[in-house]
Formats: C-alpha cells, sequence, structure tokens
C-alpha cells in the first residue's frame, strides 16, 4: 500500500499516516458560513482537501473514506442578511427568510465548487439540523465543570483544560496579552468563549436549559463530528485563520466533553490565498468570488490549477500571470489525451494513475510536484514516444486523480482530428514497402510540427530532421503534411534510438 505523509500542524512535522481503521477513514473540515457567494480565499481549502479526500480514496477505497464538511447556518451575517429581506417586504417569517437565504447560498456554492472539480463530501451537515447534540455536549461540559452558565450565556471555562494552546503553539496568558478579547461582565476569565448565547424575539433561537437562545460558533463543528465521526477520528481540516480560536476551542470542548476518544489525531490547514502579493480587499479592488471569475471566462479547471501549482502549506498568490499559464498548461494536458485519434479519444477509459504522480501526492501533497510528473516534456524525458502514447489510459486516470476530466476539452479533440487527418495523409502516401516505425515518426513530426507552430519553437522539429537525415531518411514537409522516405544509405537500425 502506498505510504502517505502529511504534515500534522499540532507536532509540526511530517508523519506517516496511519489511520484508526484503515477499513473507515475519516475526515472533517470546516466548511462555509452561508450568507453570501465564496470568494476565492473560501474555494481553496476546498480544493486542497478535494485533493487530500482523492488521495485517500485512492489509497483506502472509496468505499473505505468518509469526508464531512459542513454548513455554518447560524450567524449574525444571515441572521442580517434575512432581516433585511424582512425589512424590504418579504413574506415569511425570520426562520423561513433565513431558510430560504441559506439554501440559495448553499446552492451557489455547491455549483461554483463542481465548477471547480471538487467531489462532493460524503456528509454536509448543516448546523441547524444539529442543535439538540449541541445541546448535550453544552450540558455535559457544564456537569463536569469545564463550562458555566451566566446571564442566559454558557461559557467554557478555558483554564479547566491544561492543553489549551497546544494547537497553536501559545498559553493562554499570552493570548491574553496578544489577543483582542470580548470583556464581558458575566466572563470568570478572559479567555472563556461562548458556547451558547441568548436569542430575543428578532433573532432565530432554540429552547435550551439555559433559556432561548442560539449556538456558539465553535460547539457547532465539535458537536457534529462526534456525531458523524465518533470521539476519535483521522484528520481534522481548514485555513490557517482557523487554527485559534476556531480549532483550539474544538480541541478543548471535545477533549473534555469526550474524554475517552482522541478527537482529531492529524490536523492540516492551508495556507492564506494573495492575489498579486497581498491580501485579497474589497478596499484594494482585488476581492472577487469564485462566480465573478467563471463569469469572467476562466475555465474551473484553470483555477484548480492554479490553486495546485502552490503548495497547501505555502502562501498562495493568485495573479494574471499564474491564470495564463495555467490556461497553457491545461490545453497542453487536454491535447495529450487525443494524441490517438478521435475513436480512441471516445472511447478512452482511465487506467491507472502513474506512480510518480501518486507518489508526489503521498509526499504531503505535492501536487505542484504531481503537476510536474504529467507535463508533457517530464512525461518524454521518462517514456520512449510510442510508449507514452500507449500509456494515454493511465495519463487520463493520473489527471483525473488530480480533478482533471479533459476528455471532452475542445484541445482534446482537437488533436485527436488532427490526428486523424495526418493518418489519412500518411496512409494515402506511404508505400506498402515503407517501415512501420517510418510511419509513426511520420506522425511524430506531424505533432511536433503543430506543437511548434503555436509555441514559436521549433527546435524539437529541427533535432527529429536532423536524426532522421543522419539515418539516412529523406524528409519532404510541406503544408499537406510530412512525408518521409528511405533515401540512399537508409540505416533503418538507426531509428530505433529515435522510438
Amino acid at each position: 500500500m502506498v505510504e502517505i505523509r502529511l504534515t500534522n500542524s499540532r507536532t509540526r512535522r511530517k508523519e506517516v499516516f496511519t489511520p484508526i481503521d484503515a477499513s473507515d477513514v475519516r475526515m472533517y473540515v470546516c466548511g462555509p458560513t452561508v450568507y453570501d457567494r465564496a470568494h476565492l480565499g473560501n474555494a481553496r481549502p476546498v480544493v486542497v482537501f478535494d485533493m487530500l479526500f482523492r488521495l485517500l480514496r485512492h489509497v483506502y477505497g472509496p468505499d473505505h473514506v468518509r469526508y464531512v464538511r459542513n454548513f455554518t447556518d447560524v450567524d449574525d451575517k444571515i441572521n442580517a442578511a434575512a432581516q433585511a429581506r424582512k425589512a424590504a417586504g418579504a413574506g415569511g417569517s425570520l426562520e423561513e427568510l433565513i431558510r430560504a437565504r441559506t439554501e440559495e447560498t448553499i446552492g451557489w456554492y455547491h455549483a461554483d465548487m463542481a465548477a471547480l472539480g471538487a467531489l462532493p463530501p460524503t456528509a454536509e451537515p448543516r448546523a441547524t439540523d444539529f442543535i439538540g447534540q449541541m445541546i448535550a455536549m453544552i450540558g455535559i461540559l457544564i456537569e463536569r465543570g469545564h463550562a458555566y452558565a451566566a446571564e442566559g450565556h454558557v461559557l467554557f471555562r478555558v483554564r479547566s483544560y491544561r492543553d489549551y494552546g497546544a494547537l497553536s503553539g501559545r498559553s493562554v496568558d499570552d493570548m491574553i496579552a496578544g489577543a483582542r478579547v470580548e470583556v464581558a461582565p458575566f466572563k470568570e476569565d478572559p479567555m472563556d468563549f461562548v458556547l451558547w448565547k441568548p436569542s430575543d424575539a428578532s433573532l432565530p433561537g432554540w429552547d435550551s436549559p439555559w433559556g432561548r437562545g442560539r449556538p456558539g460558533w465553535h460547539i457547532e463543528c465539535s458537536a457534529m463530528s462526534h456525531e458523524l465521526l465518533g470521539d476519535s477520528f483521522d484528520i481534522h481540516g481548514g485555513g490557517i485563520d482557523l487554527q485559534f480560536p476556531h480549532h483550539e476551542n474544538e480541541i478543548a470542548q471535545s477533549c473534555c466533553a469526550h474524554p475517552e476518544g482522541g478527537f482529531a489525531r492529524v490536523w492540516m490547514h492551508n495556507e492564506m490565498l494573495l492575489v498579486e502579493g497581498k491580501k485579497m480587499s474589497k478596499s484594494l479592488g482585488n476581492f472577487f468570488t469564485v462566480r465573478d471569475l467563471l463569469d469572467r471566462g476562466v475555465p474551473g479547471e484553470v483555477i484548480r490549477f492554479v490553486f495546485l501549482s502552490t503548495h497547501y502549506g505555502k502562501p498562495m498568490d493568485w495573479t494574471e500571470k499564474k491564470q495564463l499559464e495555467a490556461s497553457k498548461a491545461i490545453r497542453k494536458m487536454a491535447g495529450m489525451l487525443g494524441m490517438r485519434g478521435t475513436e480512441f479519444l471516445t472511447g478512452l477509459e482511465e487506467g491507472k494513475p502513474l506512480n510518480s504522480v501518486v507518489d508526489a501526492l503521498a509526499d504531503d501533497m505535492n501536487t505542484h510536484g504531481a503537476l510536474h510528473a504529467l507535463d508533457r516534456s517530464t512525461l518524454q524525458l521518462a517514456y520512449r514516444e510510442l510508449d507514452l502514447i500507449d500509456i494515454i489510459p493511465d495519463i487520463y486516470a493520473s489527471q483525473r486523480l488530480l480533478g482533471f476530466d479533459l476528455k471532452g476539452h475542445p484541445e482534446a479533440w482537437a488533436r485527436a482530428i488532427q490526428h486523424d487527418e495526418t493518418m489519412g495523409i500518411v496512409r494515402s502516401r506511404a508505400p506498402s514497402t515503407k517501415p512501420e516505425l517510418l510511419v509513426d515518426l511520420e506522425v511524430r513530426m506531424v505533432q511536433l510540427r503543430a506543437e511548434a507552430t503555436s509555441s514559436k519553437n521549433f527546435s524539437a522539429v529541427d533535432a527529429l530532421k536532423a536524426a532522421l537525415t543522419a539515418a539516412g531518411v529523406e524528409v519532404r514537409m510541406s503544408k499537406a503534411g510530412v512525408e518521409l522516405l528511405p533515401g540512399p544509405g537508409f540505416d533503418p537500425s538507426k531509428l530505433e534510438a529515435l522510438k
């Protein structure tokens, strides 16, 4: 079995991934708060952990991996959006307006993430469907002395959990000194955080032992992950901005409520996203959503390629230059699928992903290395041209593993049609006595000419022509095509080196 190594944010080192149960690998990733369109930064963790989901499915089997990503549909921004609709004259109760808004936003999210090639998770729980479990967990924390009720609120006693701060690497006192914490008279300690808060008549709420109210943000993920994945599971992921306080608080709540479990064994965080070297901000005019890019005509495959070009653990800079480079790379990837013609492309099915691609992904999700392994020039160094043509099903499987399904891409079909036309020219001109390898080399020369015409780099064409001439081959090139004929001094043995 492939050995996967992942950087664990909690231990701050790369470790061999060993699942608790290889027949039931479990991963939880914090999802979006559904009040508006997903911006580009929201999309990065989706692509990062979709890639990990794909790798785990490849190694352990699709039926042995569970991936949970939640929707936060209890939030002040959602409430404000619903209240604005109600003030504008929309009919229905506040709860109905909130539900309509979140349903609409979830629909947008699904469509936008699907455009980026993201697989749907195994489960996508909504916070509002797990209020009962949250109330139960809060009750356990109170019983065990880790939480307390005060003025309609319930707060977690941070100092009751001695390992608080282990994930982010900071002590509680350092956090108080360097962080902005909400000062409230009912708090026992400035670092204590809200598990439950009261709701008035203008806000959505649920009945609880502490009065009508709604949950704090952090308890949501603890309750949902426990309900769906158990006391202990394998991987917890999210953006680096969630490491503190959200993930730190999740650990404290979950380990205090369910000390018999270990909560998440591996923590993974993707770094932030920049735009042209700057933090994305509406004030800078560099803020845009995934839908903005799609509507501008940027294909989802291109957006995904840019994301995968940078390791998840490093800040990713979205630039116009990277977008253009990704577009060219996608066209090249698609073109390789059409190298054997339209009939082959029509029936193309997945083979087995290349070891070089799988090995790169297994090395702490080295997606840049995986993309490099699939580049045409890299493959040409590793395989003879005719062998490369033979492994197109494996190339296709490798692309699919990375989340690219380019079988229907226009460039794939353009290359396939070009191949068919070339073969028609070759077959109509080739004498029956011509060596088969010479016919294959004619096809190769036509393909190289087409690529050179696009790139304006004819070095590969010139090199092949010189090698053919040295083998005694007469090279005839015209607008109509390429014809290779045995000439004086023709030595077939010299063609073997050109395979």
